[in-house]
């Protein structure tokens, strides 16, 4: 395994362990599990940047980029994850909200770095989708049109994600800071499903080359998982928009 990789994926595995050890930190202080300050936040947060690093490091293999480009995008990447769950998790300790929160000027300057992190990661994983579909993904039967699917999806994770920012923004500027928190909630759902694809289908890919099935039939399973998980995503957005 190359260098880069083995330090994302200690990097991918770190951040699990923090999201983990603070669900031990909710279990034995308590609270709410809910709400803009809980902890919930870092829980979350850590387990799901340490996956999703882990997966980009591993799905980003077969895509036919340049090795140096490649490793550039990674490590950056894998910064850019440990910034955004350890400004999370240090918003979490001080008991106020990490994001939407212009309270007093470090609370400021915390939520402009995360959301300058987000952009950051909106244009490193675009890079790696448009990768993916200029030159078809390397892998066996069905990897191809997972790791497609995967990034394409991953795009509706990062526009939901973008979009609750957005909407968050403009309330906590209009005065509505409450108001502010709770308009994110609808939209959890879509970013929640459609941000893990990039991982589940090609995983389901590569755990399909491992049996005895012949290529157009594991080309198949493939193609009938990407439209569940694309219904499920359809699903999660329509959910939003009965929300509101």
């Amino acid at each position: 395994m190359h260098r880069t990789e083995r330090l994302c994926h200690a990097t991918g595995l770190l951040l699990i362990a923090s999201g983990l050890a603070h669900l031990v930190v909710f279990a034995v202080d308590g609270g709410t599990w809910d709400g803009p300050v809980s902890w919930r936040k870092p829980v979350t947060f850590g387990l799901s940047f340490g996956v999703t690093l882990i997966a980009i490091t591993w799905v980003t293999s077969y895509l036919r980029v340049r090795p140096r480009l490649r490793t550039t995008l990674l490590i950056v990447f894998a910064a850019d994850c440990l910034v955004e769950v350890g400004g999370i998790t240090l918003q979490a300790w001080r008991r106020v909200p990490s994001h939407l929160d212009m309270e007093t000027p470090f609370d400021t300057a915390v939520s402009m770095t995360l959301a300058v992190g987000g952009g950051v990661l909106v244009v490193l994983l675009t890079v790696f989708a448009l990768a993916s579909f200029r030159h078809r993904p390397a892998g066996p039967a069905g990897m191809a049109p997972a790791v497609r699917s995967g990034f394409a999806l991953l795009l509706v994770a990062l526009a939901s994600g973008a979009a609750m920012i957005a909407r968050g923004v403009v309330l906590t500027r209009a005065g509505h800071q409450e108001a502010a928190y709770r308009s994110t909630a609808p939209l959890k759902p879509l970013h929640g499903v459609s941000l893990h694809a990039v991982l589940v289908l090609p995983a389901l890919a590569w755990l399909l080359s491992r049996t005895s099935w012949s290529e157009p039939t594991r080309q198949r399973i493939v193609t009938a998982a990407v439209c569940c998980y694309a219904a499920a995503v359809v699903g999660a957005g329509a959910w939003d928009g009965i929300g509101h």
